[in-house]
């Protein structure tokens, strides 16, 4: 183990790079280690719990000891339920993910909406945790929850835009432009 010089002249142990590890996360939220799905959900959260994102927006596997590169199709995590409290904007959005973390939308754990470039359709995403630099791990948002996210929806104001969104811990998400109509 290499060690190096850290704060206060104390040795910080750096984790030994193995290269590219054979685990695939889909973008169902499988996780597969040499290509077979596994199937204890318990290896999948402690897998999750060393989850990390470099600054080049690499998936990491890391422990104090070691560390490699994963392949990710999507988002690592999916938001497969929702619960909320609240209207307008007192309204609390809690997310569970496909590792029962749960995540309140708010200031630290934002949504967002990706477009297809191809077939417009949006796909949103829930700010799971920081990654280093500008990229974050996210979940990406199930289908059956984006569609409560819209049925609590309301409009709004988004950079000038009108938008149609949502409200939690008094933070305004757009899920969309609302489409102007016109005589």
């Amino acid at each position: 183990m290499v060690k190096s010089a850290g704060p206060a002249g104390r040795g910080k142990r750096v984790p030994v790079d193995c290269g590219d590890l054979p685990f695939v996360i889909r973008r169902d939220g499988t996780w597969l280690y040499r290509g077979s799905p596994i199937g204890r959900k318990s290896m999948v959260c402690l897998f999750a719990s060393v989850l990390k994102r470099d600054d080049e927006g690499h998936f990491l596997l890391e422990t104090p000891a070691e560390r490699g590169r994963i392949a990710v199709e999507d988002a690592p995590f999916v938001a497969v339920g929702l619960e909320w409290s609240g209207d307008g904007q007192s309204q609390v959005l809690h997310f569970r993910t496909n590792i029962d973390e749960i995540v309140t939308a708010g200031p630290g754990h934002g949504l967002r909406v990706s477009h297809n470039l191809l077939t417009c359709e949006p796909t949103p995403y829930l700010h799971v945790r920081d990654g280093a630099g500008m990229f974050p791990i996210e979940a990406r948002v199930s289908r059956s929850v984006y569609y409560e996210l819209v049925a609590l929806a309301e409009p709004g104001i988004k950079f000038g835009k009108r938008v149609l969104g949502v409200w939690s811990q008094g933070v305004f998400f757009s899920l969309g432009e609302l489409a102007s109509c016109t005589d």
